[in-house]
């Protein structure tokens, strides 16, 4: 059974950082081929959409939501399961819960893990 765990959120002052890690277990067979990234949503907003903050591939391409452009970088450990995201410069606007997830055959995800930026 793939398990995805989110760790790494908190409250943060604005312009500062955080780094928030994702391990999937059970998903040693696939992992490598999988894309891995995050989501977010914006709180107070029964049913808004996840918006994309960063994914990579398999080849190690990035992709990266235009608000985060130049702030965000995603890496990813196919050895250790595991995909990080390091956030700098970071703004209130910032502020959602980010889910991690992995898409191979199947899509799995995250239980989430609260990002405030606030002063």
């Amino acid at each position: 059974q793939v398990q995805v765990v989110e760790s790494g959120g908190g409250l943060v002052q604005p312009g500062g950082s955080l780094r928030l890690s994702c391990a999937a277990s059970g998903a040693t067979r696939f992992f490598e081929v999988a894309t891995v990234g995050w989501y977010r949503q914006a709180p107070g907003i029964p049913g808004m959409a996840r918006d994309l903050v960063a994914r990579i591939s398999p080849s190690g391409r990035q992709e990266f939501g235009d608000s985060v452009k130049g702030r965000f970088t995603i890496s990813r450990n196919n050895v250790q399961n595991t995909v990080d995201l390091q956030m700098d410069s970071l703004k209130p606007e910032d502020t959602a819960i980010y889910y991690c997830y992995l898409e191979a055959a199947n899509m799995y995800w995250g239980q989430g893990t609260q990002v405030t930026v606030a002063s």
